[in-house]
């Protein structure tokens, strides 16, 4: 809701005339001058005017809460007898300010301006509604978006995290002298991810960078035994892109691709860039089916999270299409960047 609240307070001095019914007053003024205009005296605009002001608030304040939109054909009979109502007595007003200018068909004429003056009310409500609806309409979209996108982003930090810690878990394990090397690179991702990451949009130099660390994290971990290769070809500027993109295509290439019942696995990811066009493409080995229809498929989260991301980020602006071949597994994303 406080994303309504921002749109409402955006409008500024609209907003400020909405609170103190400025616009109420405009309005009034106006009709009084074009009633004025119409009539020969000023004292009559004047009690023709309050019969129209009171129509119109017993409309605006009675009848249109209590009648529509469910029963519009009681409202307007409702409508009709409130103005026949005040017609006459606005008839009688008029010919005891101008006397002899009243006629049988003064009332008639009270009432089909005071209806039509009440009527146009209605309408002026209905669509100030409508439009009111459409905005709080977008603006709940809106926040629900950016709560929906802060949410699969925190799934994707710690699945990450969770991963690499592993792995150096098992080189301190070992001992091995890579392990220092792991801590610097995880420092390195861990800051872009803790300081850079919480924008919408990050250089794309700098989610190279941090795909190029991750990288680096596997082949520390896999040696020889996973041929990992990355590629990356044209100019890269001033694009920009969501953040933390890749990475769930990365994490489940790895899962897969080093896996231990594969003789020669391998991961190999290229990326194009063409001025603001991506094109992403990873391919990785895939183990060979274990027949077991017993067991049931765990995983697979953080690829239904990114595809969900690209919706909700780039509508319209990318293309991901996925081959799930028996030896081999291929993503290919082309992504429309920002400046």
């Amino acid at each position: 809701m406080s994303s309504i609240a921002e749109i409402k307070n955006s409008n500024g001095v609209w907003s400020k005339l909405q609170d103190y019914k400025i616009h109420h007053i405009l309005f009034w003024l106006i009709t009084f001058g074009l009633v004025n205009i119409g009539s020969n005296s000023t004292s009559a605009a004047v009690f023709l005017l309050i019969s129209l002001i009171i129509s119109v608030y017993i409309n605006l304040s009675y009848l249109i809460p209590k009648y529509l939109p469910a029963q519009f054909v009681k409202y307007t009979i409702m409508l009709a007898l409130v103005c026949a109502l005040i017609a006459p007595i606005t008839q009688t007003i008029h010919s005891l300010i101008m006397p002899g200018k009243a006629n049988l068909g003064t009332t008639a004429i009270f009432f089909l301006m005071i209806f039509f003056f009440t009527g146009m009310s209605t309408a002026m409500k209905i669509v100030k509604n409508w439009f009111q609806q459409q905005q709080e309409s977008v603006a709940l979209e809106k926040s629900s978006m950016q709560s929906e996108l802060k949410f699969l982003k925190s799934q994707i930090n710690p699945h990450f995290l969770f991963n690499t810690l592993n792995n150096l878990y098992a080189l301190t394990l070992k001992k091995s002298d890579n392990a220092p090397e792991i801590v610097i690179k995880l420092s390195e991702m861990m800051r872009y991810m803790l300081y850079e990451c919480n924008e919408k949009r990050v250089p794309l130099q700098k989610e190279i960078k941090y795909i190029q660390n991750y990288l680096d994290l596997e082949k520390l971990r896999q040696g020889d035994r996973t041929d990992i290769t990355f590629a990356c070809k044209g100019d890269i500027g001033d694009q920009r892109i969501a953040p933390l993109m890749f990475i769930p295509f990365l994490e489940n290439s790895f899962k897969h691709g080093a896996n231990s019942r594969i003789d020669n696995g391998y991961v190999h990811i290229d990326i194009d860039v063409k001025q603001y066009k991506l094109n992403f493409k990873i391919i990785n080995s895939k183990p060979p089916p274990v027949p077991n229809p017993g067991v049931r498929k765990v995983g697979g989260i953080g690829l239904m999270n990114v595809e969900r991301r690209l919706n909700l980020i780039y509508p319209n602006a990318y293309k991901l299409d996925i081959e799930n071949g028996p030896n081999e597994y291929c993503v290919n994303l082309q992504l429309d960047l920002d400046k």
